[in-house]
């Protein structure tokens, strides 16, 4: 692409030019790779915090080697209505990305064996078995860490590794939704409580539409080893990391238990209304929805006077008044008489010329809610090649997110490849670590080790 096309908001023209030229992400191929001298063995069960993570350092550059059960792990098979590319659920597609895939049953004593033999050369274990049951294999981390004393062993599971719930409950597989309710983000995510036009029926706690759980506690995972790896690099000494995704969903949890820690109450739902910052919300528009932002008493009368509407400038002159949770409501249903008349697109137009006016009197943000088709065709996410296509020899044609670290100038993540099937490197790693081969690979695999 040429440069001349890149643009950018920024008072010098060439600022986003500049940018560019250091993060283009043509170039991600011929820079070196912030982590490619570590090796990360991924024995996530049924569980994408893991698996995240792990993603999240093959993006960097590690050699992430995905342990399954030879007959593949169940995650493979978690996706919408059961539709499966090969051995392959969508999810599993994009969450196998840069991962060598090998099977090994760690239930047989020859399987335990190798595990052991690959932890010699490995950096990282992660591992979302119920609390124990590594131990109780013998390969927990107090193990392992007298066989390579520089492992930095990650076990994540929804209730930690220690504690009365992990004791009470700690024998059931976690999931996601558990990762949710326990993180109380949940708790105030639905119909707002306060809204009198919403029916009773439907003010009740909702999850996320995504696994917001299991992704928040793989990120803070990811985090983790990291920092933990640069300890091993200043130190040569590994250690324990004990990750449970909904500490992970209370540390994004904003003021809610600082709110309760005040008041003794507990923050009800406010839906698309916000007690903290409002105008802040979505509102119906021509064409769907649209944000709209106007909180500080300044942009409040940019936003009235876009709308010309001086009365509810006055009816809601200050920040307390438009705050009032029985204020939200009316505010925004006057606010729809407004936008439900215009495109996003007239919407943007309209705040656009308004800030360009020499006496404008404040600031005011809006933006199309898009969904998915409209993601794809966005030019903006085009020439910021958000997405991948990639024709797989062994999935096809198929779609992904490219790296959220492509924009490092020096070190950018890259994305090399989706999951590869059950067992694909099964070959390539035994035999590179530990030259099992031939065989010797033929005679396990017939014993059920791999």
């Amino acid at each position: 692409m040429e440069e001349k096309s890149i643009t950018g908001m920024a008072l010098d023209p060439h600022y986003a030019r500049f940018i560019y030229s250091e993060t283009n992400p043509d170039d991600v191929t011929r820079k070196p790779e912030a982590v490619d001298d570590m090796v990360v063995l991924d024995m996530s069960h049924g569980n994408y915090a893991g698996l995240f993570a792990s993603s999240i350092l093959a993006e960097l550059g590690a050699e992430v080697i995905r342990i399954e059960p030879p007959d593949g792990d169940i995650a493979r098979k978690m996706t919408p209505y059961g539709i499966m590319v090969n051995d392959a659920g969508l999810a599993y597609l994009t969450e196998g990305r840069n991962k060598f895939h090998v099977t090994l049953n760690i239930e047989s004593e020859e399987g335990r064996e190798i595990l052991k033999k690959l932890v010699k050369k490995a950096d990282v274990l992660i591992e979302s078995f119920k609390p124990g049951y590594m131990d109780s294999l013998g390969l927990g981390y107090k193990h392992l860490r007298e066989i390579n004393p520089g492992l930095i062993y990650c076990a994540v599971n929804t209730y930690g590794q220690f504690g009365k719930d992990a004791k009470e409950h700690g024998n059931q597989p976690g999931y996601d939704l558990i990762d949710q309710a326990r993180g109380v983000i949940m708790s105030v995510t639905g119909e707002p409580d306060l809204d009198p036009d919403v029916p009773q029926e439907y003010k009740k706690p909702l999850k996320h539409g995504n696994w917001m759980g299991w992704y928040v506690g793989g990120a803070w995972a990811a985090f983790g080893i990291l920092l933990a790896m640069l300890h091993k690099r200043k130190t040569g000494k590994g250690q324990l990391i004990d990750t449970a995704p909904p500490e992970g969903m209370m540390a994004i949890a904003n003021y809610l238990m600082q709110y309760f820690h005040l008041t003794k109450k507990k923050m009800v739902r406010a839906g698309n209304f916000d007690y903290a910052v409002f105008p802040y919300t979505y509102v119906k528009c021509k064409d769907g929805y649209a944000f709209m932002s106007g909180f500080t008493d300044p942009n409040w009368a940019a936003l009235c006077e876009i709308m010309n509407r001086p009365d509810l400038e006055k009816q809601f002159p200050t920040i307390r008044d438009r705050l009032n949770p029985e204020n939200q409501p009316k505010i925004q249903r006057e606010i729809e008489k407004f936008t439900m008349d215009y495109t996003s697109a007239e919407l943007l137009q309209m705040v656009m010329e308004y800030s360009r006016k020499p006496d404008k009197k404040g600031t005011v943000v809006t933006g199309r809610l898009n969904a998915p088709k409209e993601v794809l065709e966005i030019e903006h996410l085009k020439v910021r090649k958000m997405f991948l296509r990639l024709k797989d020899p062994h999935y096809g044609e198929v779609l992904i997110p490219n790296s959220t670290f492509r924009f490092m100038s020096k070190t950018p993540g890259r994305v090399k490849w989706v999951c590869r099937p059950i067992g694909a490197d099964n070959e390539y790693i035994y035999g590179k670590y530990l030259g099992i081969s031939g065989k010797k690979l033929d005679e396990l695999k017939n014993m059920g080790v791999i």
